[in-house]
C-alpha cells in the first residue's frame, strides 16, 4: 500500500469517527465502544478493497452508527440524513433497518444471523457466476450463536471464496469478557478446523489489513481475517472496559475522546511523514 492511499485511509477513519462520536453525542446514545473498536475494519474494506458492486454486511448492528458514518463518507448518505439519527421518523435507527438505505440489504443486530446472510448472497452469486464479493463483520460475542457456525460450515463446504468473513475481536461482549461469558479460544484454530483459511490482523492498523488483504488474496479457501481490536479504542476512560457498550457519553468524555483520535491519526500521520 503505497503512502498516499495510507494517507487517505486514515483521513477518511478520522472523519467517520468524528461524525459517529458527534451522532452519538447529539443521540445521547451508548454502543460508542462497539463503533470504536470496527471503525477502521469498515474504513479499510469500503475504501481499500472492496469493488464498488460488492457488498458489506455489518453482522454486528449495534454498531450501526459506525456504518451510516460509512456511508456518509462515501456519499450514499447525506449529512441532512446523519442529522436524523435516533430522531422520530428517521431511518437512521439504533440497528440498521431493511430496505430504506442503499449499501445496506438486511436488517441486522438479532447477533448470529449476518454470516447466514452473508452465505446466501455466496451461494446466490456463486451460481450466478458473478465476479461480486460478501464481506461481513462479525462480532467475538456473536460467535457463541450456533447459526454462526452453521454458516460456517455451508460456506467451506460450497467453498464460497466469494465471502470474506471478518471478526471484530474485541474480546468483550454485552456481558464481560468473551471468555468469561463462553470460551472462545483458541478461536483460529476453530474457524480453520470448519475449512477456512485464517488470517489473524490488527483491526486498526491499515498495513497489517492490507497485508491480510494480500495473503487473503492467494487463498484457494474461504478466508476469515480475525481482526484483533480494543473496544472503546481512543475513549481512554471506558477503552477495553465493558462500560463502553452501553454508555452514552458526557460532555468532558466525548472532548476527551474526540481529541484521543485526533491524535491518534496526527500520529499515525507522523508515521507516514507527513508531519
Amino acid at each position: 500500500m503505497n503512502k498516499e492511499i495510507h494517507k487517505d485511509l486514515l483521513q477518511k477513519a478520522r472523519s467517520i469517527k468524528l461524525r459517529f462520536l458527534s451522532m452519538y453525542k447529539q443521540a445521547n446514545a451508548g454502543h460508542v465502544g462497539c463503533s470504536l473498536s470496527v471503525a477502521e475494519m469498515l474504513t479499510f474494506v469500503r475504501f481499500g478493497w472492496m469493488k464498488d458492486t460488492d457488498e458489506i454486511l455489518l453482522s454486528k448492528g449495534h454498531a450501526a452508527a459506525a456504518l451510516y458514518s460509512l456511508l456518509a463518507e462515501d456519499g450514499t448518505l447525506t449529512e441532512n440524513d446523519i442529522s436524523t439519527f435516533y430522531k422520530n421518523n428517521t431511518h437512521l435507527a439504533a440497528h440498521p433497518p431493511v430496505n430504506k438505505i442503499k449499501r445496506i440489504p438486511f436488517a441486522t443486530g438479532s447477533l448470529g444471523h449476518g454470516l447466514s446472510l452473508a452465505a446466501g448472497l455466496g451461494i446466490a452469486n456463486k451460481l450466478k457466476k458473478t465476479n461480486k464479493r460478501i464481506f461481513c463483520i462479525t462480532s467475538d460475542g456473536e460467535i457463541n450463536e450456533g447459526s454462526t457456525w452453521e454458516a460456517a460450515l455451508f460456506i467451506a463446504h460450497h467453498q464460497l471464496t466469494n465471502v470474506v468473513w471478518l471478526v471484530d475481536r474485541n474480546q468483550l461482549q454485552g456481558y464481560g469478557r468473551t471468555e468469561d461469558v463462553m470460551k472462545l479460544e483458541p478461536l483460529a484454530d476453530k474457524i480453520r478446523a470448519f475449512g477456512f483459511e485464517v488470517i489473524e490482523a490488527d483491526g486498526h492498523n491499515f498495513t497489517s489489513l492490507n497485508e491480510a488483504k494480500k495473503l487473503a488474496a492467494n487463498s484457494k479457501l474461504p478466508v476469515a481475517i480475525v481482526c484483533n481490536t480494543t473496544k472503546g479504542h481512543g475513549w481512554t476512560t471506558y477503552e477495553d472496559k465493558v462500560d463502553c457498550h452501553y454508555l452514552p457519553m458526557k460532555d468532558e468524555q466525548y472532548e476527551l475522546v474526540v481529541n484521543e483520535v485526533n491524535k491518534f491519526y496526527d500520529l499515525e500521520s507522523y508515521k507516514l511523514g507527513e508531519c
